[in-house]
């Protein structure tokens, strides 16, 4: 499918820390590739987990200024139980669960790193 995001990079001062975060609140895996500050984002926990992303330090960003990620929306499957996640792993959330009317819920937060982040659960009856 053309325009399909198939990769994103979420920039971090800290790995242990955002790995920690990510790993709780969406379940990810991690593989390591090559530098220490520079982990794969695996869609699961498994051998065969699909690469969808990384965590990499912010040194390798090309501009000047602090880098906060690129705002994406991560599809869950229930945004009460992400919500409670985010906030037990020190995330915060900055809006509140929000209809997209015939769409579904979404929330966005800040994750350990100062990263914007959505979570979305598709529901065709939000209002």
């Amino acid at each position: 499918m053309p325009n399909k995001l198939t990769h994103f990079a979420i920039h971090i001062d800290n790995m242990e820390r955002a790995k920690s975060f990510y790993e709780g609140v969406f379940d990810w895996g991690f593989a390591s590739y090559g530098p220490a500050d520079f982990l794969q984002i695996k869609a699961d926990k498994t051998d065969k987990g699909e690469l969808i992303g990384a965590l990499q330090s912010r040194k390798y960003s090309p501009v000047k200024e602090k880098l906060v990620g690129l705002e994406c929306t991560i599809s869950v499957a229930d945004i009460e139980d992400i919500i409670k996640k985010v906030e037990y792993k020190g995330g915060q959330i900055l809006m509140p669960k929000t209809a997209i009317p015939y769409v579904g819920w979404i929330i966005k937060f800040l994750d350990t790193e100062g990263n914007l982040v959505c979570a979305m659960q598709t529901d065709a009856g939000a209002k």
